[in-house]
């Protein structure tokens, strides 16, 4: 009997062993675009994600693992996004992923992880209108940079007419949406607002920026809030110095061009445009220079950082301490030990994680200087990020918290947890 209780026991053991040990290495997936018109903003984040990676390797990984960062190229294709989520899930077998840039790109990826219970942390500004139980949103929300730069225009520099020119993806639309509902609310008159949109990869800018200077032929202040993304920012703001245009005469303020979009561009003509984020390379903190003294040292003198390689710096922190806090990769114990996760930004104070998924962060003004750096001209305390904005009447009654109420859509005044239905 003992015999045959150990032999049991043997292969027991046999069986289980190689089971637990194919928990290492712990395995996270990069959705990045790597080629396509969204290559020259997210092959950074990819190399970012990298960095940390191997950072955190160097400090000892986790629980005991390696991490493997597990990289592929949904090539600016928005539906190649959904099957390459996918893969990472099922064929990987990822425990997360860290990824995608465009709303549209998020919006496809979206029912696969809620239907895999993967978890994606998601670290590009975007529209808001959003609250999904398997993302975690690290950029900023309206209220954390398309609200705050409108004011900035409103009141310091005077803006009395808004161009808002965008790429035709829900990204713009859903943002310009909000914007002229708030400048409206602010008694800016609908004659005054001049929205444009135009395909990725866009080249042609005479006739829209010739529009722009027209707008402002009876003499009042205009300035462009550009949610424009991808390469086409090139063609336009090289149309922009064509045509003699300084920040003095129109200012642009940009919600999706930072220090790398500006690296390929000459930026001789650009000073004085602005650019809102929550970070800049150029914060002066000690954090943030040693950020910026690795990030060199790893990929050369020339690589710049900017404000997504900033939310994946957070985002990727705080999951990691949230694995050491479940002590388990499982997404739904690592979701729970997220709320109210704390961890240094590099612009001076704490980024906190919400119980709606997405972060408290300072709020940022930036004016390109020659070098392609910005000078930060104004600089907020940490704001809490809204997942439904206050100035769309359908949106101001919808509240999203994932700890107390498990819903990301309640409704205020039924006090209940609706779905509703994207118009894009």
């Amino acid at each position: 009997m003992p015999k045959t209780l150990l032999s049991s026991a043997a292969i027991l053991a046999a069986s289980v062993l190689p089971a637990m040990a194919q928990d290492c290495p712990i395995k996270v997936g990069v959705l990045h675009s790597l080629s396509g018109t969204m290559a020259i903003s997210e092959t950074t984040l990819k190399d970012t994600m990298e960095m940390l990676i191997e950072q955190q390797n160097a400090d000892g990984g986790l629980l005991g693992c390696d991490l493997e960062a597990v990289v592929v190229d949904p090539a600016s294709d928005w539906p190649l996004f959904a099957e390459k989520a996918r893969e990472l899930l099922t064929v990987h077998e990822v425990d997360v992923i860290f990824g995608n840039w465009t709303s549209v790109s998020r919006k496809s990826v979206l029912p696969v992880l809620e239907e895999l219970n993967g978890l994606l942390f998601y670290p590009v500004q975007y529209e808001g209108e959003e609250s999904s139980k398997n993302v975690f949103y690290t950029g900023a929300a309206p209220n954390q940079q398309a609200i705050p730069a409108t004011d900035y225009f409103l009141e310091e520099l005077g803006v009395e007419k808004f161009a808002l020119l965008g790429t035709d993806y829900v990204y713009p639309r859903t943002t310009n949406n909000i914007l002229e509902s708030y400048l409206q609310q602010k008694g800016i008159d609908d004659s005054d607002i001049f929205v444009n949109y135009t395909p990725f990869g866009h080249s042609d800018w005479s006739k829209i920026v010739s529009d722009v200077v027209a707008l402002g032929a009876d003499g009042k202040k205009v300035g462009v809030i550009s949610t424009i993304n991808g390469d086409a920012n090139v063609g336009f703001y090289k149309e922009l110095a064509a045509a003699g245009i300084s920040a003095d005469d129109i200012p642009v303020v940009a919600f999706s061009v930072g220090e790398e979009e500006l690296s390929g561009l000459d930026t001789s003509n650009l000073v004085g445009h602005l650019a809102a984020w929550n970070y800049f390379q150029s914060a002066d903190t000690d954090a943030n220079a040693e950020w910026v003294a690795a990030w060199k040292e790893r990929m050369g003198e020339d690589r710049v950082t900017n404000d997504p390689m900033e939310a994946h710096y957070i985002g990727f922190n705080m999951w990691v301490n949230a694995v050491e806090q479940a002590g388990t990769t499982d997404v739904d114990a690592v979701r729970e030990a997220m709320y109210g996760q704390e961890f240094p930004n590099l612009t001076g104070g704490t980024a906190v994680m919400l119980p709606n998924h997405h972060l408290s962060k300072p709020v940022l003004i930036g004016e390109i200087q020659e070098d392609g750096q910005f000078d930060i001209i104004s600089q907020t305390e940490e704001v809490p990020g809204d997942a439904w904005t206050d100035y769309l009447p359908e949106s101001a009654v919808l509240t999203s918290d994932w700890a107390a109420l498990d819903c990301g859509m309640y409704n205020t005044e039924t006090e209940s947890c609706v779905q509703i239905k994207s118009n894009y």
